[in-house]
């Protein structure tokens, strides 16, 4: 399976077209087919909706907020140059060494994310992706001249079971929705709000 969020206004920015085709492309390599990739992003205009549904995709009906449980199947999460907030709910939300193994995510750095971040805000307002730094492993993709601001900063994301499971159980213990009241630079757009 697949989920995308945030791919953005392909009818209009070259930079989300050359993402969308890069996730065909990845579909069609790991053979997934169109109709179990679904995506979803506020943005979309009515055309972009139906150009999607014409390749044979999926649009989920309303707005996760990145909560969209793995519900015990290996799923690709693609989220390219998503807001922090949808990383961190889509983590909440799969919060279990079991659920996390199952999930791939392909987007914005989580090492990025640390270094460019205090510690004391990463820990307050996205405190799921600061309590599984230790538990993931992450590879950048390659830099090309000619995509630099499509691609920039962008890694695929997998969680090994066994480096989970050397997580404290104090890791896994806390399970609170996130809600991002004190959050200055919230990047996402909430449920309600399209």
């Amino acid at each position: 399976r697949c989920v995308c969020y945030g791919l953005g206004r392909f009818g209009r920015c070259p930079a989300a077209r050359y993402q969308l085709a890069f996730l065909l492309l990845l579909l069609e390599e790991l053979r997934v087919p169109p109709g179990r990739c679904a995506l979803f992003d506020p943005a979309f205009s009515a055309r972009e909706a139906a150009a999607l549904r014409a390749l044979g995709l999926r649009l989920l009906p309303e707005n996760e907020e990145g909560k969209h449980g793995v519900q015990g199947a290996a799923t690709l999460f693609y989220m390219v140059h998503c807001g922090k907030a949808l990383y961190n709910n889509l983590l909440w939300s799969n919060w279990s060494p079991a659920a996390l193994s199952k999930l791939v995510i392909i987007g914005n750095s989580f090492r990025g994310i640390e270094e460019r971040l205090l510690s004391r805000i990463l820990e307050r307002d996205y405190s799921y992706i600061a309590k599984v730094l230790k538990g993931v492993e992450e590879v950048a993709l390659p830099s090309h001249p000619r995509y630099l601001d499509t691609f920039n900063d962008t890694s695929v994301h997998w969680f090994p079971l066994d480096k989970l499971q050397e997580l404290s159980s104090e890791v896994w213990d806390f399970v609170e929705e996130p809600m991002y009241q004190d959050c200055e630079d919230l990047e996402i757009i909430r449920k309600g709000e399209e």
